[in-house]
């Protein structure tokens, strides 16, 4: 995504948090110089427009930073796990759909144990397809969906992720 869109949805995901949401609490994290400190390993030295820790209250919380990732001058929206181990998503694409901004997403699983076409089948049997598309928010009042979306994204990708260790296959 463009650096303007990834400002835009970071200043709008705060004017939600200030908002005081019901069903999720945000906190955000603190940068020096547009950067992380101490964060992980893959973030080090790497331009940052906003990070932030939500937590879904009684439950989940994921970390989403808005990031040039691979430092060439687009941004990501990564979620990282809440003990930090690994990143769920790694979304950069916007599309334009039914004149409605979305973000995209495909889930493609690269274990090392071979069973990468098994977690594949899986999540576009039950989730429909492999390619996610999220809505942007237009204002803060529409960022809880957005954000309910990407919990959601992230559990089905954990699930898919675990689906051969529930069900093992051969």
């Amino acid at each position: 995504m463009e650096k303007k869109q990834a400002i835009e949805l970071s200043r709008l995901i705060e004017a939600w948090g200030d908002s005081h949401s019901l069903h999720f609490q945000l906190d955000k994290l603190d940068s020096i110089n547009n950067r992380l400190e101490n964060f992980h390993q893959w973030t080090k030295n790497k331009p940052i427009i906003a990070g932030y820790n939500i937590t879904r209250l009684g439950e989940n919380s994921y970390y989403f930073l808005f990031i040039d990732w691979h430092r060439n001058d687009h941004y990501y929206l990564v979620i990282y796990t809440q003990n930090k181990s690994t990143t769920l998503a790694e979304i950069r694409q916007i599309v334009e759909n039914n004149d409605q901004m979305e973000l995209q997403w495909k889930y493609n699983p690269l274990k090392r144990d071979g069973k990468n076409d098994q977690r594949k089948a899986y999540f576009k049997q039950v989730f429909g397809a492999t390619t996610i598309h999220i809505p942007l928010p237009k204002n803060s009042e529409e960022v809880e969906i957005f954000i309910e979306r990407l919990f959601k994204l992230c559990s089905n990708r954990v699930k898919a992720d675990r689906i051969v260790e529930v069900f093992p296959l051969s």
